[in-house]
């Protein structure tokens, strides 16, 4: 049986960044994950450059049915 979990991500580098440390941070106190999709980018913009982009992610993990 797997779990969907919807996730906002950020990041000052680049959207990869911001979906690489999303789901290492997820990672920490979510057991199993086993998939991620991409629902939707975005990115601030302050004068002529990108200062802060935006991910928005459906992580999944598997429920662990042995856990008590």
């Amino acid at each position: 049986m797997e779990k969907h979990l919807m996730i906002t991500g950020t990041s000052t580098v680049s959207w990869k960044d911001a979906i690489v440390q999303t789901i290492a941070e997820s990672s920490k106190t979510i057991d199993f994950l086993s998939s991620v999709k991409i629902l939707d980018q975005r990115a601030k913009i302050s004068g002529k450059k990108i200062t802060e982009y935006f991910v928005d992610l459906d992580i999944t993990f598997v429920i662990d049915r042995d856990r008590d």
